[in-house]
């Protein structure tokens, strides 16, 4: 059996294959590396040398910062992006899975459209916004909920597998439960709508890049595959075998992403690379919580993979 087909078949049955762990750790390359061919050949690169036994392809292209939306009134005037906007990042998912797709499980990276709004705004100015007036940001995010169609509709047509689909706005000292349910998650779903019966490796990525959250259980019913998710909750840590009972499907970390996986030395990543796997449930794929430092050794990353595919040999 393929790597390949050993991650179809963990999507599709929710169980390892066999007695081969996977692992997939993911980064972001230099600025010089998020458009065109030099993009393309970084993703190889980085997969060839890690070991990694899955794709995923970063998106590096940001929602434009407008001056103009400075009250919450403001959003019903955001524009709604075309396939032209979508060009550039779906010319490198297109190179990526001409190179890799044959042998790989190749999926993209989806953000959220709370996570664009961020952009869009400013982080502080988009809570502000919430504040003041939630309904009116809900009618930015479903505009960029649409917008989403042309690049999600532009990687299947490309040939994907799946998206590792972002969300946050959940966090501690973000927006409280009601906020999210009413008017974050309604959009993160309706994206999710757009490819979850059309592709066949999604993972659900829980993002804690911005903040620790205080429990999981608003995010329990969203659709995907795999869940990627912090181990390390506000005030506990959530061994990944809990994580993956939670969810009820197979789980993708382990490892804090600014932990030894990327600073070293060896030894440690080893450690607690080993103690990540006897933390997790029998269905995972090592890895971290989110994107490693970009300055992250790739002879570390392969160290850490390396763990995973020893594993059940040892």
């Amino acid at each position: 059996m393929t790597n390949r087909e050993r991650l179809l078949y963990l999507a599709r049955e929710g169980s390892l294959a066999d007695d081969y762990l996977p692992a997939a750790f993911f980064l972001h390359f230099p600025d010089d590396c998020h458009a065109g061919p030099a993009a393309v050949r970084k993703h190889v690169e980085f997969f060839n040398a890690t070991g990694n036994d899955l794709v995923k392809v970063q998106y590096e292209r940001r929602f434009p910062a407008l001056a103009d939306i400075r009250r919450p009134s403001d959003w019903a005037r955001l524009p709604c992006y075309d396939a032209a906007f979508y060009a550039e990042p779906l010319d490198v998912v297109a190179g990526v899975v001409d190179e890799l797709g044959g042998t790989a499980v190749v999926i993209v990276t989806l953000y959220s459209p709370f996570m664009f709004a961020g952009h869009v705004v400013g982080k502080e100015r988009l809570l502000s916004h919430f504040a003041e007036d939630p309904a009116a940001v809900r009618s930015g995010l479903d505009v960029i909920a649409e917008s989403l169609r042309h690049f999600v509709g532009g990687c299947i047509e490309r040939g994907v597998d799946g998206f590792y689909a972002s969300t946050q706005g959940g966090e501690v000292g973000r927006l409280d439960a009601e906020l999210f349910g009413r008017y974050v998650k309604p959009t993160d779903l309706a994206v999710w709508e757009l490819f979850r019966e059309r592709t066949q490796f999604n993972v659900l990525h829980v993002c804690d890049y911005a903040a620790p959250y205080q429990s999981f259980e608003q995010y329990t019913d969203y659709p995907g595959h795999i869940v990627s998710a912090p181990v390390q909750l506000a005030d506990r840590r959530l061994p990944g075998r809990d994580v993956a009972r939670l969810f009820g499907r197979p789980f993708l970390g382990g490892l804090d992403r600014l932990g030894a996986i990327s600073h070293g030395p060896p030894d440690a990543i080893v450690r607690e690379a080993e103690q990540a796997i006897r933390d997790g449930p029998e269905a995972m794929i090592l890895g971290a919580d989110c994107t490693l430092a970009a300055g992250a050794d790739w002879n570390d990353i392969a160290t850490a993979t390396g763990v995973a595919h020893a594993w059940k040999r040892n």
